[in-house]
């Protein structure tokens, strides 16, 4: 092993907010904000998701790759329909594509993201 999984840099216009979503969607909290910079995490010495600003952003679309996604995530649900119904209400879209045992979302700036059953 190099190394340990430190965490995942996400681009944003606004971190703040984007951390607001995801820390709803994946159950984390927040364990730095330093305004152009929040990490979100179960522990600030573990491994979080960290959100930068960055200007002139440009969100992916999806399924085209006119702008193409650097990452998504894909998130564990027992039920796909009541976590369509969450995400949803946290201010998700759904996206074209998906299956019987996934859906395609995008975040509030666009980020692809996946809700899936195993």
């Amino acid at each position: 092993m190099i190394g340990k999984w430190h965490g995942l840099i996400i681009d944003c216009p606004d971190p703040s907010s984007l951390a607001s979503f995801y820390e709803e969607l994946l159950g984390m909290v927040r364990v730095q904000d330093d305004g152009d910079w929040v990490v979100i995490g179960d522990a600030p010495d573990r491994p979080g998701v960290a959100f930068q600003r960055v200007e002139g952003f440009r969100a992916p679309t999806w399924p085209t790759q006119d702008a193409p996604q650097q990452m998504h995530f894909d998130v564990k649900v027992d039920d796909l329909d009541a976590g369509e119904e969450a995400v949803l209400k946290i201010g998700a879209r759904r996206l074209d594509g998906g299956g019987e045992s996934f859906r395609v979302f995008a975040d509030p700036i666009g980020h692809p993201f996946c809700l899936v059953i195993t």
